[in-house]
This record gives C-alpha cells, structure tokens and sequence, in this order.
C-alpha cells in the first residue's frame, strides 16, 4: 500500500522548534522528489520546501527561508522538514506530497500528482 504519513507536529511556542517527518512506504522514496506544503484555515496550500530524489536540489519559499531546513534519508524512507524560529504565521496543517518530476513551479500544490499525505497540525502560540 502506498503511503506518506507525516508526523511530530504539535504546538510549540513562539521562537520555539519543531521537526517534521514524511515517511513513505509501498514506493521507491529514492526515485521521488518530495515537497512540504501547508494551508491554513481559510488560505490555499502553499508550498514551504522542496527536495530532489537525489538530494542535490533543494528549494524555500520566502517566506520560510534561513529558517526551515529540508532533508532526507533514503535508508530510512523518510524526508525531514526542520522548522526553527517559529511564527504564528507558520500555523497550518502541513502536507507532503512526492513526485518523480521536481518541476520548476514545484511551490504549486497542483505539480504534485504522484501521492500525498494526510497532513499533521502545527500551531504556533503563546
């Protein structure tokens, strides 16, 4: 059976850190590339980060980067997201979604087609 599930989100205080895990079964994780979406209430998915299946691609939207660091462990079928210097702002229901194309628009949710998964919650506040 193929799956992402996600896990380790929760709440965490302002300036606070959290680490996000995507693990992938029933597929080749290592022939994916793998993107961190979220999408607060009322708000469309946003694209956060992005990986290459081979780990030599690595993209950020603005608004998350020098503070969110994506990675992955192909042995272990799992891509991380580090989320450091958290913001209310960053307050979503964070997705992953895995591709076999990394696409030049890969911060639209819709160039994701291959597989996704159920989204874990992460609330900043104090």
């Amino acid at each position: 059976q193929v799956q992402l599930v996600e896990s380790g989100g929760g709440l965490v205080q302002p300036g606070g850190s959290l680490r996000l895990s995507c693990a992938a079964s029933g597929f080749r994780l290592d022939h994916y590339a793998i993107g961190w979406f979220r999408q607060a209430p009322g708000k469309e998915r946003e694209g956060v980060a992005c990986i290459g299946s081979s780990d030599v691609v690595r993209r950020y939207s603005d608004s998350v980067k020098g503070r969110f660091a994506i990675s992955r462990d192909n042995a272990k079928r799992t891509v991380y997201l580090q989320m450091n210097n958290l913001k209310p702002e960053d307050t979503a229901v964070y997705y992953c979604a895995a591709d076999m194309v990394l696409r030049a628009d890969w911060s639209n949710s819709e160039a994701w087609s291959d597989y996704w998964g159920q989204g874990t919650q992460v609330t900043v506040s104090s």
